[in-house]
């Protein structure tokens, strides 16, 4: 695999950002997969899903959140607090979950007391709970105010003309990471979990041009290797966002590979193409407001325990790893659902509770995986 991925999924301010910066452009941080990436890179500007990685510590995020809440925007408050931001020229914020809705407001009140740390573009982006028509005229006239604010914050103008062109190019994407799937999912896989996660890590902090020409060298690269991985047991990795790929090595170690997941870092990045005709806008509300994986979407848990079914078929999985960080309340409280459902249907479960960040519980995750996979090859011996 190219190292290119590797270096930018494991680092905050990789060389991509900063030549995108040197080049006088701006880069602009969101915090949650509804965010239209299309409509900031239609303005010239770099898209960058912000994430918590790197934090080493909570002196700041406990400050002001507390320490009973979800330590993913604890610990983005962390690094922000820290200054490791620095290089983003705006941030928008939304209410994925009532911890992530606080990040808005406990980032602007440590704006007020540690200098420079606030970006100057700052935006609070509503994001409906539910799919329906009336949801989608809301979630329309909200994109429009963000294109709105961007434009003038900017001083751009972003024309139906050049969101067509963004939403062509990360279709292109989008249809390029289908394909990747298929060498995570095939009997012997040709790329491991590890590497998969890099992989679309990646494409959240880096131009989305420079992305696509990489995942073709990488598909190519895929197409004439021979997998290695025939032998390990299959497992899906679903649940809190995971964009840690030493988390998934971790799950991996000698014996397991991570074929599928349902991520929000993962592939939920990549799901569904938006619409190219008709109105941009509204093909953008309708493909980032259909993304009803997240349980934060109200009255569709069927629909996401069938669709984890169907994964799991089509990926051949031995097992499931259903994993939330703690006081994740909502896919803490799926999880169990899922776990006694997807048992039901005859597919093995492992649910697992962490801490987001540095993998202080090493030996207690290993010691849980290692026993589930115990527990996957009694089953296949009695079968």
């Amino acid at each position: 695999m190219n190292s290119a991925f590797m270096e930018a999924a494991i680092s905050l301010n990789n060389d991509y950002v900063r030549e995108w910066k040197e080049a006088g452009k701006k880069v602009v941080g969101y915090t949650c997969s509804y965010v239209p990436d299309e409509l900031l890179y239609a303005a010239g500007i770099l898209p960058y899903r912000v994430r918590g990685f790197g934090a080493t510590e909570a002196t700041i995020g406990d400050t002001y959140f507390g320490p009973f809440i979800c330590s993913l925007p604890k610990a983005m408050l962390q690094l922000a607090g820290e200054g490791r931001f620095d290089f983003l020229d705006g941030a928008i914020i939304t209410p994925g979950c009532d911890s992530m809705r606080r990040l808005d407001e406990c980032w602007r009140k440590a704006g007020e007391d540690i200098s420079g740390i606030l970006p100057k573009f700052f935006f609070h982006f509503g994001v409906p709970h539910k799919y329906a028509d009336y949801t989608v005229k809301w979630f329309i006239e909200e994109i429009l105010r963000l294109k709105a604010d961007v434009e003038r914050h900017f001083g751009v103008s972003v024309s139906d003309d050049r969101l067509r062109e963004a939403i062509r190019l990360f279709n292109k994407s989008r249809d390029l990471l289908e394909r990747f799937d298929g060498f995570r999912t095939a009997g012997n896989p040709a790329i491991a979990g590890t590497e998969a996660l890099a992989v679309i890590l990646a494409g959240t902090t880096m131009s989305r041009d420079i992305y696509v020409k990489l995942l073709e060298e990488l598909l190519e690269t895929l197409e004439q290797s021979r997998g290695t991985l025939k032998d390990r047991t299959r497992l899906m990795l679903v649940g809190s966002a995971s964009d840690d790929v030493n988390l998934v090595r971790l799950i991996e170690g000698e014996r397991a590979v991570v074929v599928a997941d349902n991520l929000c870092f993962g592939s939920r990045f990549h799901a569904d193409r938006v619409d190219e005709t008709g109105d941009p806008i509204e093909a953008l509300a309708k493909r980032y407001l259909a993304k009803n994986e997240c349980p934060r979407m109200y009255g569709e848990y069927d629909g996401r325990l069938k669709m984890l079914i169907d994964k799991a078929d089509r990926a051949n999985v031995d097992g499931v790893i259903l994993q939330n960080i703690r006081f994740c309340d909502l896919h803490g409280s799926e999880n169990g659902l899922f776990e006694r459902d997807l048992e039901k249907a005859g597919i093995p479960c492992l649910k697992i509770e962490r801490e987001y960040g540095p993998l202080v519980e090493t030996g207690r995750l290993k010691m849980r995986v290692e026993a589930f996979l115990e527990r996957i090859g009694q089953r296949r011996q009695s079968a």
